[in-house]
């Protein structure tokens, strides 16, 4: 990896949170757009999604926004952006794999999850060497990384699983270690 150009958000749909998660967020979207990286997400025009696609765009950033057919009607498409319409959600999820120099996942529910997880998975198998960083606001995440020490501790995973994922507070201390990981995984 020579270096970061696009990184992918994963991060929840929903507008019924509390709205320290959609400042956490837009934040997220401006200071990927400063970098001068490429935001690619779900697509969507709510809740995080729509909050971080909105924010880089506004500060001059490129985003790229994939959304499946079915998933119109309930989140919407953010049409000031660029957009692909796919028909399934393992084609987007595809497509945010592969756009992807490096991954951040802000707060969200089971969908958030299972899109990180499947993303650790991956890079547990040996399928990449793309950096992840999860932002933890209001402690967001802090079960998450209790359950993978767990699942160190009890054997599933090596200790330098933990390696591959930064636990961070700000989209800044994200940014920066998603490229020390870049540079530690070239």
């Amino acid at each position: 990896m020579t270096g970061i150009t696009s990184v992918t958000v994963y991060c929840g749909s929903s507008n019924d949170i509390d709205p320290s998660y959609i400042a956490l967020a837009r934040a997220t979207g401006e200071a990927i757009a400063r970098r001068g990286w490429r935001l690619v997400y779900g697509g969507g025009h709510v809740g995080l999604m729509g909050a971080t696609a909105s924010a880089a765009h506004e500060a001059g950033g490129r985003v790229l926004g994939v959304m499946p057919r079915f998933l119109q009607s309930v989140e919407g498409v953010l049409t000031t952006v660029e957009h692909r319409i796919v028909d399934t959600m393992h084609e987007r999820k595809q497509i945010l794999f592969e756009q992807a120099d490096a991954f951040i996942v802000l707060p969200g529910g089971i969908g958030t999850l299972e899109e990180a997880v499947e993303t650790l998975s991956w890079a547990k198998l040996a399928l990449h060497r793309k950096p992840m960083a999860f932002i933890s606001g209001n402690g967001y995440w802090a079960p998450f990384f209790h359950l993978i020490d767990h699942v160190i501790e009890g054997g599933f995973a090596p200790a330098s699983f933990r390696d591959l994922i930064a636990d961070v507070h700000t989209p800044e201390d994200a940014l920066l270690a998603l490229e020390t990981r870049a540079v530690r995984l070239d």
